[in-house]
């Protein structure tokens, strides 16, 4: 009778494995989602056949499909699954079909699609999660001494609060020396840093967009003069399911989305970055296009709330390591613009500094803009930052030089929109909040 039970037991086991395919690697993560569109990404051990199944979940008997994609080795296993049946507004409950057998995760799956309001009732609360700084130890590929990377609870706080959406404010995977000249080494780098458990819940149930930084792109500090920046913007696609990359003739992380009454502008400070050490010629970051293209979006923009989201500070004043206040005639000039056409609720999104602050610039006659930093998330914090640093646009109380995260919440009525800065530390303990009414971002 043992015997027989064990016997069961083995093939109970195997009949399992079977059902599970060749298994998943990492994911699923959800990417960009639109009223109509919303899109889900995934990475398989080995070459397989992925589909998703979706369903409403206020109306499960009706059952969706979505494409069906084949992963293989030049396309690092990842597969991006569409679901094209959703309707704006609504929850979906989703499931990942590997050769035809369903993958069980021990996380809910459920994607949303943004809400249709326009002309119809208020706008929708939303909650915005970001960080930047993501440093996951691999010890034969770091340097030796104390472990840079640590904190990866952060990623089970973040997931606790519930956040509509995730914004990966860049170096969110580390390259090292090993990876930077070989698209082996920076697949590798990808899939060790997506494959973390404790991230896994996080990337399944909230809408992830992602900016790149110099950790992303290349080495440390990394510019346009990189060898490897098309083979490392290649990757970066691969990995993310942003809504597009660049515009017109542009190869770049540039793109653009809206939820609620947000517009999100999504740039690129490395592509087009001059040397730093370049002693002639002009000294910018996003350069004319992307610049151009940024003044066209805003001034096209009816969202209450504009968000600029780049990997370096913007309105920090001073003008050291690679804060824009380094490249004072672009910096200067996108300030003009704002201010000369008026144009208000503009708050900059920025990492890379390994300390959280948040910046107000406020010009006699002219619309206040904000920058949040947040920075980092599991790499290593600069201890005296807060102390150190001369930032004159600082609000008191805002800087942290821990781990930690950013959330965002956007409420209000249509006319009276609120919007709150709030910093967690990596257990998800509130550090600071700070609160602003849409009026407060108006000329005088």
């Amino acid at each position: 009778m043992k015997k027989l039970l064990m016997l069961l037991g083995l093939l109970l086991y195997n009949v399992s494995l079977l059902a599970s395919g060749p298994g998943i690697k990492s994911g699923p993560m959800l990417g960009y989602s639109e009223m109509r569109e919303s899109i889900v990404w995934i990475q398989t051990e080995k070459d397989a056949k992925v589909e998703m199944e979706y369903f409403d979940i206020e109306n499960p008997k009706i059952k969706f499909r979505s494409n069906i994609v084949k992963t293989d080795k030049t396309s690092a296993y990842t597969a991006k699954l569409v679901a094209d049946k959703v309707e704006p507004g609504k929850k979906y409950e989703y499931k990942i079909l590997l050769n035809d057998k369903q993958v069980k995760f021990d996380y809910p799956t459920i994607l949303q699609t943004p809400k249709l309001w326009q002309w119809r009732e208020d706008p929708p609360s939303l909650r915005i999660a970001m960080g930047s700084g993501t440093f996951i130890n691999e010890e034969k590929y770091d340097r030796a001494g104390k472990p840079y990377g640590g904190g990866y609870e952060i990623f089970k706080s973040i997931y606790n609060i519930k956040p509509d959406i995730m914004l990966w404010l860049g170096d969110n995977v580390y390259l090292r020396e090993a990876d930077y000249y070989s698209r082996t080494g920076v697949i590798n780098r990808y899939t060790h840093v997506r494959s973390l458990a404790e991230m896994q819940a996080l990337l399944a149930n909230t809408h992830n967009y992602a900016i790149l930084d110099d950790h992303d792109f290349g080495p440390n500090d990394s510019d346009r003069g990189f060898v490897g920046k098309e083979m490392t913007m290649d990757v970066f696609k691969m990995f993310w399911a942003n809504p597009s990359y660049g515009f017109q003739d542009m190869n770049a992380a540039v793109t653009m989305f809206s939820w609620a009454d947000c517009d999100f502008f999504l740039l690129d400070n490395r592509s087009f970055r001059s040397p730093n050490n370049r002693k002639t010629g002009e000294r910018v970051i996003l350069g004319e296009k992307q610049k151009q293209w940024l003044f066209d979006n805003l001034a096209y923009s009816k969202a209450k709330f504009k968000f600029v989201v780049m990997g370096g500070q913007f309105l920090n004043s001073a003008a050291v390591y690679e804060n824009y206040a380094c490249y004072p005639e672009e910096r200067n000039e996108i300030i003009n613009f704002i201010e000369n056409e008026k144009i208000e609720g503009v708050i900059f999104i920025s990492g890379d500094r390994h300390f959280t602050e948040l910046s107000r610039l406020k010009n006699s006659n002219k619309p206040m803009m904000l920058d949040f930093t947040s920075s980092p998330l599991c790499s290593g914090p600069v201890k005296d930052a807060c102390s150190k640093e001369v930032n004159t646009n600082r609000i008191d109380g805002t800087c942290f030089n821990e781990r930690n995260f950013g959330v965002i919440e956007v409420s209000g009525k249509l006319k009276s929109r609120q919007i709150k800065f709030i910093t967690y530390d990596s257990n998800g303990k509130l550090i600071w909040e700070k609160s602003f009414l849409e009026s407060d971002f108006k000329a005088e």
